[in-house]
């Protein structure tokens, strides 16, 4: 009888080399999503020299709990209110030393827009949604008081004016001077009403 051929072969030895280039071509062309996070300044490592004393007026504090309540110095407030609140108290200047503050200048409320914190306190259960609206109120009220300084000033939004400073392109677009300028002009603002948003450590209850 004849002998019966085996069946054919597959060469399979540039397999792992298309396997590698394919690897290849889909890392370069794979477009891998970054999650956005918040703005946020986190305090210098040093601990201050000198004990720091803040008088209690100088805090607005805002508590978020588990139901999206808010608590807004011991008081519930809706959240449409929370941003003209804390307007209201970054620009109170009860020492008088701020002469662009249009505050009613309490006594019992804060010195200056320096001096002046937010505290913003949540529960572990309010929800993340929540807790993200009420810190956009908050910087809102920042940002609504430098757009009208930086209106006032240089004729022009600040908001505007930080994101000509920070758009990479325009490196390109704007002279060495004229970036330094545009800094110096968003630094002043900035300056004017600091933005000091601190975030107390969640509770249980």
């Amino acid at each position: 009888m004849p002998r019966r051929k085996g069946a054919p072969e597959v060469n399979a030895g540039s397999m792992a080399d298309i396997a590698f280039l394919l690897l290849i071509f889909f890392l370069v062309t794979t477009t891998i999503e970054t999650d956005a996070g918040l703005d946020r300044m986190l305090p210098p490592m040093e601990p201050p020299e000198e004990d720091v004393v803040i008088k209690q007026k100088n805090i607005f504090t805002v508590n978020i709990n588990k139901n999206g309540q808010l608590l807004v110095e011991d008081e519930l407030m809706d959240l449409k209110g929370l941003r003209k609140a804390a307007m209201d108290f970054l620009e109170n200047g009860a020492d008088g030393t701020c002469n662009y503050c249009k505050g009613r200048k309490d006594p019992a409320s804060s010195d200056n827009p320096s001096k002046a914190i937010i505290s913003l306190k949540n529960d572990r259960e309010t929800k993340y949604s929540t807790y993200i609206t009420v810190q956009n109120e908050l910087v809102g009220a920042y940002n609504d008081l430098r757009n009208r300084e930086a209106q006032r000033i240089f004729g022009r939004s600040f908001v505007e004016m930080e994101g000509e400073y920070l758009d990479p392109k325009n490196k390109d677009l704007f002279t060495a001077s004229q970036l330094e300028k545009l800094k110096d002009d968003v630094k002043r603002i900035q300056d004017m009403f600091p933005q000091k948003l601190s975030e107390a450590e969640t509770t249980s209850n």
